[in-house]
């Protein structure tokens, strides 16, 4: 790797977890990284977690909160506690900041785990602040602005007591009402508001929609993920089959897919995990269904899979902002069909790099895998290169890099 001279720039990137968990901690990581090799210190501020990745700085790491464990009365409400406001992550950053001293704090997912009483901590030591919108948590207090399988936005207008009303989190009421509590400190309080300096949103649907929400638009950018191409293979040699690669959840669509997938006749593989696996495997059996349940898979194994796909569906029934899985994909050289929601559409070029589907629909569905199915491979192979092309320009490594350097000068990083 070309070394590069240190520019005197400090970056203290937080995010809730040190160790690739999702699509969050990949723009964590990669971003890490990126200002790394450009010659920034770069700093990290986390939870301790037994799957981290090893840090020198995880002694200022804060103490381990993860729901669904056996824990005792008293060590349930001090993570209450600590999910509306933590104490403990206020003094270990405020030491980190002492110790370090950084030109600027890019956060990402910070709520529930190290939660945004640190921005008060920041703004305090005048660090400037900027914050990477990777859900709908500032609008939504259950971040996914979902509900019994359908989108839901009736805590709109600041009508948040229905996350308690409808038990949005994990129908509980006690859960749904510490995050009742939460969202009216944090609101009350103004830690995102008046905390945060800039929010960095991927997606222009997201930017939309927190402006429905009443959020200022001078306050976001929108700066769209990245994936550095030449770290990905294009030469495949095409296979018969689908692919779905991601989390098996309710509102990623998985059902639908599989109906569309019996319905059309077609050959999917799934790779990842998820609370739905059973009840998905049960569905493809019932319905005879040609699908595979790969298990998680990352890594070469992953892109392999992608690589030699006729496309990768992405079904989604909720508001998604931006995926890096369409990114992956096309810097595989590999066509996407898409659900049409959320920022999902600004994603695909309709008949140029893949093929749109309505979010839900599975006659639609069937409808768009049959006709990717129905193309040429030479079609197929051009409209991967295209995508491929797409993202070299607009989702490149060196353009997210420019977009945050000059976000970072405006904010008045030191």
């Amino acid at each position: 790797m070309k070394a590069f001279e240190s520019t005197g720039k400090r970056l203290l990137a937080i995010n809730n977890y040190f160790y690739r968990r999702g699509g969050a901690e990949t723009v964590f990581f990669d971003h890490m990284a990126m200002f790394g090799e450009i010659g920034w210190d770069v700093v990290p501020f986390a939870m301790q977690h037994d799957s981290n990745e090893a840090s020198p700085w995880s002694e200022y790491f804060v103490s381990e909160i993860e729901y669904g464990r056996q824990t005792g009365l008293l060590r349930k409400v001090s993570q209450a506690a600590s999910v509306i406001y933590s104490v403990e992550a206020q003094r270990n950053i405020a030491r980190l900041i002492e110790r370090v001293r950084p030109s600027v704090a890019h956060a990402h997912n910070v709520y529930h785990h190290l939660s945004p009483a640190i921005f008060s901590t920041l703004k305090s030591a005048g660090i400037p602040v900027v914050m990477t919108v990777h859900d709908l948590k500032l609008a939504c207090p259950s971040y996914k602005m979902l509900r019994d399988g359908k989108v839901c936005e009736d805590c709109s207008g600041g009508r948040i007591y229905n996350v308690l009303r409808h038990r949005c989190v994990k129908d509980s009421a006690s859960l749904s009402a510490v995050v009742l509590a939460e969202t009216m400190l944090h609101r009350l309080l103004g830690l995102y508001r008046e905390k945060v300096d800039r929010l960095v949103v991927p997606s222009r649907f997201y930017l939309e929609k927190l402006v429905e929400w009443n959020w200022p638009r001078e306050k976001m950018i929108h700066i769209p993920n990245f994936v550095d191409v030449e770290d990905y293979r294009s030469d495949w040699q095409e296979g018969g089959y689908f692919v779905f690669a991601g989390r098996l959840a309710p509102e990623k669509g998985l059902a639908t897919l599989i109906r569309a997938v019996a319905r059309s006749k077609q050959r999917l593989i799934v790779a990842g995990a998820g609370p739905e696996e059973a009840a998905l495997r049960r569905l493809a059996d019932e319905l005879n269904a040609d699908v595979t349940f790969a298990g998680y898979l990352s890594g070469q194994d992953l892109h392999r899979l992608i690589g030699e796909s006729l496309a990768l569906v992405l079904p989604s029934e909720w508001y998604e902002n931006a995926p890096v899985s369409i990114l992956e994909t096309y810097a595989l050289q590999r066509p996407v069909i898409g659900a049409a929601i959320g920022g999902i559409p600004e994603m695909v070029k309709e008949g140029e790099t893949g093929l749109m589907a309505t979010s839900g629909e599975v006659e639609d569905l069937a409808r768009a895998l049959n006709a990717m199915a129905g193309l040429t491979p030479a079609v197929r192979a051009q409209m991967g290169a295209a995508g491929r092309a797409w993202i070299a320009s607009d989702f490149s490594a060196a353009a997210y890099r420019a977009r945050t350097l000059d976000l970072y000068a405006t904010v008045g990083a030191a």
